[in-house]
């Protein structure tokens, strides 16, 4: 396994920018295994699994998936769905957040009419007392998204975004940010030596250095990671310093390590779960197939139990 790990992420990292396996998979449905870790092609879908994890305990946010985004009319659609995906939550009842993507909505078309879109979804969710979360995404487009962030916060509470911890500016980032409500990751993108920490060990110790960092400021911070060994050192260290269970709340993946997010939850933690959902999911399936060799073999046996 070890010999494939690094061929099979490359494999599968290409497929998740293929343009054309993208477009047949949207007719597919939710075929290889998809149904695993994606919650649905429609709202109505994804709302009900939603309400399922709710019933569970756990709280949610949906993010509706999206690819290849060129076109205004493109973005102005995806902004439509993200307003209506809004009205759904509010009008159900479910505990969610929204998370959305800003190339979704035309950040690489201009980011004036980008920030318009946002202020579009803002202005919903506002109304609506729903948190919103932009999501970060890779290097090239980090600052574009702190700097419509900013503006953003100028007027909306009910915002925040994402900080990764293997880029060598999160820190700086974090201190900067001190005050807003940040989910905190390890980082999932392919980054240059230049901008971003390669080694699994100094990304693991910066990720928790961030997550003490941002916790001392006060600020309400989502911690994002499946990895057990980082949860333990985050619940040892917020019994210590005797910050509480309200200020933080641990965040995993549709799909992934069910048994601990149920199990944080009956400890008295708050978990989160990231619902992805719609037509577009082939990209985000084969990025969590990159992520861990291991993934394979689970959306395998999702296939074959169907």
């Amino acid at each position: 396994m070890m010999v494939l790990q690094q061929p099979l992420k490359s494999f599968f990292t290409f497929l998740s920018h293929n343009r054309t396996m993208n477009q047949l998979a949207k007719k597919w449905g939710l075929k290889l295994g998809a149904s695993q870790v994606v919650a649905g092609t429609t709202i109505e879908e994804a709302i009900a699994r939603v309400n399922d994890l709710n019933q569970k305990g756990l709280f949610c946010t949906l993010d509706h998936l999206g690819e290849f985004v060129n076109s205004r009319q493109e973005a102005i659609e995806a902004t439509d769905y993200c307003i209506r995906t809004l009205e759904q939550i509010a009008q159900t009842g479910v505990n969610c957040n929204l998370s959305l993507k800003l190339t979704q909505l035309g950040l690489g078309i201009d980011d004036r009419f980008c920030l318009e879109n946002m202020q579009r979804i803002m202005k919903t969710a506002s109304s609506l007392d729903i948190f919103v979360r932009i999501d970060m995404e890779d290097y090239s487009h980090c600052q574009q998204t702190l700097d419509i962030l900013a503006e953003l916060r100028k007027t909306y509470s009910n915002i925040g975004t994402v900080i990764q911890a293997y880029l060598y500016r999160a820190e700086e980032d974090v201190q900067a940010l001190a005050g807003v409500p940040l989910r905190l990751v390890k980082g999932a993108y392919k980054e240059s030596a230049n901008v971003a920490m390669q080694q699994k060990k100094d990304i693991d110790e910066n990720f928790f250095s961030l997550i003490k960092l941002h916790l001392s400021s006060g600020a309400y911070t989502a911690i994002a990671t499946h990895d057990h060994r980082i949860i333990e050192r985050v619940k040892k260290y917020t019994k210590e310093n005797k910050i509480p269970c309200s200020q933080f709340e641990f965040q995993m993946l549709y799909g992934f390590r069910v048994n601990l997010q149920e199990e944080l939850v009956k400890e008295g933690y708050q978990m989160r779960v990231y619902v992805p959902f719609g037509i577009d999911w082939f990209g985000y399936f084969m990025r969590r197939l990159a992520e861990r060799p291991q993934n394979v073999a689970f959306a395998l046996r999702g296939f074959f139990s169907k």
